[in-house]
């Protein structure tokens, strides 16, 4: 068994013509909930598209579960969420999810499991075009869930939810991590941070830190986790 869910080295991609990420390395632990943060364009997306394996790189490398990023064997252990939901907006919700468990060869009964999980049982039987924008998210991520994969890679799943369903999906995470699953979660909601037991800090395409925490509050002397973000930023400490 691998010793870390994701494996990360010398990471570089461009993008453009402009260099998105510079020189990535970094490790992420089995059955954790690593937070991924930063501001808009930082990279974050970009990073996680590397780890599905659907990103070109142009330098260093990125292992999955002990295999390479977009490995065919791959398919059926990862969970991936995009930050706009890519679901068929002319199909109900319960039609779109009974659709993907048969592409990912998921149980039939995953689909009932799953609409619980991201609390859309209510709306099992309305058409995806028809839900609010943080109803399609919500959406969007129980496809990700389906088949209980090893890794769940979640690109800013709770924007546009109220603070209320934020609460419960964090809470879902947290239990979905204490039976062995892996997340990595991308977010620029600072306050989220705390909910995560290891931390990721982007900025420009680079990592400022990786720590949990309550460590980058040792390490930076500051009371939250925002006013640490920011303290980086201005020493530019990087890993």
């Amino acid at each position: 068994m691998a010793s870390s869910a994701v494996s990360i080295q010398g990471l570089r991609v461009r993008r453009g013509g402009r260099e998105v990420l510079r020189e990535v390395s970094c490790e992420i632990a089995p059955g954790t909930v690593t937070g991924l943060l930063g501001p808009s364009g930082c990279g974050k997306t970009t990073l996680l598209r590397s780890i599905v394996g659907v990103q070109l790189v142009e330098a260093g490398t990125v292992t999955v579960l002990g295999r390479p990023a977009g490995s065919r064997e791959l398919r059926d252990r990862l969970g991936y969420a995009t930050q706009n939901p890519a679901i068929y907006p002319d199909l109900t919700v319960a039609e779109a999810l009974r659709y993907f468990a048969a592409v990912l060869r998921a149980p039939k009964s995953d689909v009932d499991r799953v609409i619980a999980e991201v609390d859309l049982t209510d709306h099992a039987d309305v058409l995806i075009g028809r839900l609010s924008g943080g109803q399609r998210s919500r959406a969007n991520l129980a496809v990700a869930l389906l088949g209980e994969p090893e890794l769940l890679v979640l690109d800013e799943p709770t924007v546009g939810l109220d603070p209320v369903l934020r609460d419960e999906l964090w809470g879902l995470f947290g239990r979905l991590a204490a039976h062995g699953s892996t997340l990595l979660v991308s977010s620029h909601v600072m306050d989220e941070a705390a909910r995560c037991g290891q931390l990721l800090l982007m900025r420009q395409g680079r990592l400022l830190a990786h720590d949990e925490p309550d460590g980058l509050l040792r390490r930076t002397g500051t009371p939250d986790l925002e006013q640490a973000f920011l303290r980086l930023i201005r020493e530019g400490a990087l890993l």
